[in-house]
C-alpha cells in the first residue's frame, strides 16, 4: 500500500492562522516523512537484499581468479628460465675443458718413440734454411756429401763410447796438437748445464787431455781469448753463439779441427732438441756457414751427430 502524499489537502494549513503556517508546515512535513518511511517498510523484501550480496560477492571474486590465473603462469615460467640458462654454462665449461685439453709438442713427443737424427736431417734442415733467400747455386754449395760425416749415434753409447768409435786414433792426435788458439775436437750443445754434463761423461774418454769451456755463463769472453792465446787445449765444449763470437773476434781458429760433434738427439726438460730452439738453430747455422762447411768440404773437418 502506497500513499500519495503530494495532494495532501490544502485546508489543513487553511486552518492554521497566518502566524501558525510555519510550525502548522513542520508539522505537514513530519507527517509525510513518516508515511514514507511505512511505506518503505511494507514494501521491503529481505530475499532481495540477499540476492544483490550475493551478486556483489560474484562481482568482487571475478577479477581475484583473474588476478590470480597470470600469477600461476608466472610461476610456471621461472623454471623455464632457469633451464635455458644451464646449457649456457655447459658450453662454457665445455670450451674451457677442450682449451686445458689442447696437446703440446712435448706431450706428442712423449708418446713418440726416439729416433736418432742422421746425415740427412742435417741436410734439410739447411736446405729448409737456405731455401727462401738462396739461389739454387749457392744451396749447391752448401750441402755436404755423406763422407763429410762420422757415425750417428744410434742411441746406445754413451758419449765416452761415441767418442771412441768415431775417433780410434785420439791418443796420436792428442800427442801431435800443440798449436794454440785452437782445438782438435769441438762440441756443440743447448746450454752451459749441458755442456757441464758432456765435459763430466767423456772422462774415460780425454784422458789427460785439455778441455776448454766455451760458454757464456760465469765466463767473459776476455778470459776465454787469453786462455786460449796462453796455452793448448785439446776439446772446447760449449754453446753455439760463443764459439761464433770467439771466431769473428780472431780468438779461435778452426784450421787444426778435425771433428765437430752437435748433441743433436739430447732433449731438455721441455724435450726440446737443440735444433728446435730457434736461437740456438739460428747460431749454430751460422756458425756451420761461416767456416765448418767449408772444412768440410775441403775434407779437413768431420761432422758427427751424437
Amino acid at each position: 500500500m502506497i500513499l500519495n502524499l503530494t495532494y495532501f489537502p490544502l485546508s489543513f494549513l487553511s486552518i492554521l492562522g497566518k502566524n501558525d503556517f510555519c510550525s502548522g508546515f513542520l508539522l505537514w512535513k513530519n507527517f509525510s516523512f513518516g508515511w514514507v518511511l511505512a511505506a518503505l517498510w511494507i514494501h521491503w523484501d529481505p530475499s532481495a537484499d540477499e540476492a544483490i550480496e550475493k551478486a556483489s560477492d560474484n562481482r568482487i571474486a571475478t577479477p581475484q581468479d583473474s588476478d590470480s590465473k597470470p600469477a600461476v603462469t608466472k610461476k610456471r615460467k621461472q623454471p623455464t628460465e632457469c633451464f635455458l640458462s644451464q646449457p649456457e654454462e655447459k658450453q662454457e665449461s665445455t670450451v674451457k675443458a677442450k682449451k686445458r685439453k689442447k696437446k703440446k709438442i712435448s706431450d706428442i713427443l712423449e708418446k713418440s718413440a726416439p729416433k736418432p737424427g742422421v746425415p740427412a736431417d742435417l741436410q734439410n734442415l739447411l736446405s729448409q734454411h737456405f731455401g727462401e733467400n738462396r739461389s739454387v747455386i749457392e744451396i749447391e754449395e752448401l750441402k755436404l756429401s755423406d763422407s763429410c760425416f762420422l757415425p750417428a749415434n744410434d742411441l746406445t753409447h754413451s758419449f765416452s763410447s761415441y767418442l771412441k768409435e768415431i775417433c780410434p786414433k785420439w791418443a796420436k792426435l792428442r800427442k801431435n796438437h800443440k798449436e794454440k788458439k785452437s782445438v782438435v775436437m769441438l762440441v756443440i750443445c743447448s746450454s752451459a748445464l749441458r755442456s757441464l754434463e758432456l765435459i763430466k761423461s767423456m772422462t774415460a774418454f780425454k784422458g789427460d787431455c785439455r778441455v776448454l769451456k766455451l760458454f757464456a755463463k760465469h765466463i767473459k769472453i776476455k778470459e776465454q781469448m787469453s786462455m786460449l792465446e796462453k796455452g793448448v787445449f785439446h776439446i772446447g765444449v760449449g754453446t753455439p753463439g760463443r764459439v761464433k763470437a770467439l771466431v769473428e773476434q780472431d780468438g779461435l781458429c778452426l784450421n787444426a779441427t778435425k771433428y765437430m760433434v752437435l748433441d743433436w738427439n739430447w732433449r731438455d726438460q721441455k724435450l726440446r732438441r737443440m735444433m728446435d730452439i730457434p736461437e740456438i738453430k739460428k747460431e749454430t747455422i751460422d756458425l756451420l756457414e761461416m767456416s765448418i762447411i767449408k772444412l768440410c768440404r775441403e775434407g779437413s773437418v768431420k761432422l758427427g751427430l751424437f
